[in-house]
């Protein structure tokens, strides 16, 4: 846990250095004409490292920032790592989660628009093309249109190929998938010179590429750049669409369920409305029985259902020892289905997680330790968002279906329904 803790700060602390290098530039642009923020930056050199360290590797890792934040704060300065740093601790900071509630409602009016009540509608085949949508433009800024038709032509070609013989010759799945992810990387190469080129990068980045093109390091070359949008794109495939998919199946077959998440989400539509607001990021994530659907959902469909590791070194573990050399794999379905943790564990009951607190060893959804997935707030946000605007939208019978495990999780038949738009407000 303290490893994972570690990587959280880490992560925060990456985060922070690249705010820095926007706020100052955007200080020096203007001479100091606005204030740094309070804090102090520590002792000559070495800055307030020690303590920053220190923190990270005890049982109270967030006591660093969360001594600051009540002195100065959600956003002060320090200094950590050999240089002056601006640290954030405000999640509204960052537009990301602002611009991905925007777009994801933009898509998804825009996908169900076309739904009709004659013919079914593939939930994932629907969620998938929607979230790609979304991460495309929230990674590289690329909208809906003909450019990323072919970007998602080719990534498509390159996913089927992750999980194939490796037999790297012309006419194998392999090489086609190569071949592709070749054709994708040439694609962001040339909008990342386009981004370049104009050399207006904005001081608060529009997108992921933004960020990483206006990094002074000269480490980031824009083939690794497009290298590591392309890996950051396989969750718009994956794993996302399979949460909001299997959250639709699950809802399908507990009415109760279904019952009590429409009433939350039609609740706060009808008091949006009345006051004349949009629903923001933090409107969605504050539906409290919604969560625990996410969370259910998250649990019973293990979009993740394990994670493999190599043993650097011998390690005893429970009086066992694993050699080095040899792989681990840690199955997290075990984990969740597990009845002596969970109460019927095959039964989906979003209840179960209401007025309790999650053990982070018992649901481990998003993996842990190094491998923690760094987007699962914006997996839950863009669930949230989904299941708020479907059920708004929408009422449905689903057709018979079944969950495929390995060596994916996904739908048999892609989840057909059936859709009825809702006439009540």
């Amino acid at each position: 846990m303290d490893i994972m803790w570690s990587l959280l700060m880490t992560t925060t602390l990456l985060s922070a250095i690249i705010l820095y290098r926007k706020i100052k530039s955007a200080i020096l642009s203007s001479y100091y004409s606005s204030p740094l923020p309070l804090g102090t930056l520590g002792w000559p050199f070495i800055g307030e490292t020690i303590e920053f360290i220190s923190s990270a590797l005890s049982h109270s890792p967030e006591s660093f920032m969360d001594k600051r934040r009540r002195m100065y704060g959600k956003v002060f300065k320090s200094h950590i790592f050999g240089s002056a740093t601006i640290i954030s601790t405000d999640a509204e900071s960052s537009n990301l989660k602002a611009q991905i509630t925007s777009d994801m409602h933009k898509y998804l009016l825009e996908s169900t628009a076309k739904w009709t009540e004659d013919c079914p509608v593939y939930i994932q085949d629907e969620t998938k093309n929607i979230a790609f949508q979304v991460l495309v433009k929230a990674l590289i800024g690329l909208d809906p249109g003909h450019q990323m038709d072919l970007l998602k032509k080719q990534f498509q070609e390159f996913i089927g190929g992750l999980m194939s013989l490796p037999i790297n010759l012309p006419g194998s799945q392999l090489y086609r998938s190569l071949q592709a992810k070749k054709k994708m990387v040439k694609m962001i190469h040339r909008i990342i010179q386009e981004k370049r080129s104009r050399n207006n990068i904005p001081v608060v980045p529009k997108d992921v590429a933004d960020v990483l093109v206006s990094d002074t390091s000269e480490q980031l070359t824009d083939d690794l750049i497009a290298e590591n949008m392309i890996d950051l794109m396989i969750p718009g495939e994956d794993s996302v669409p399979v949460l909001m998919t299997l959250a639709i199946r699950y809802l399908s077959d507990c009415p109760a369920a279904l019952q009590q998440l429409s009433d939350e989400n039609l609740k706060l539509k009808s008091l949006k409305e009345k006051l004349g607001h949009t629903l923001s990021w933090n409107d969605y994530l504050s539906l409290p029985f919604t969560q625990t659907v996410i969370t259910e959902t998250l649990r019973m469909g293990n979009v993740i259902i394990g994670v493999m590791r190599k043993a650097k070194k011998d390690v005893e573990i429970k009086g066992y020892c694993i050699p080095k050399g040899w792989c681990v794999l840690a199955y997290f379905r075990s984990v969740h289905l597990d009845e002596d943790l969970y109460d019927f564990p095959y039964q989906f009951n979003p209840w179960r997680w209401q007025d309790k607190e999650m053990n982070i060893c018992n649901f481990t959804p998003f993996g842990g330790g190094q491998r923690l997935c760094p987007g699962l707030d914006l997996a839950r946000l863009e669930t949230s968002i989904f299941l708020h605007q479907f059920v708004s939208q929408f009422r449905w019978v689903a057709e018979d279906d079944s969950i495929i495990n390995f060596p994916t999780v996904r739908m048999k038949r892609r989840m057909p329904i059936w859709v009825k738009r809702r006439r009540d407000p």
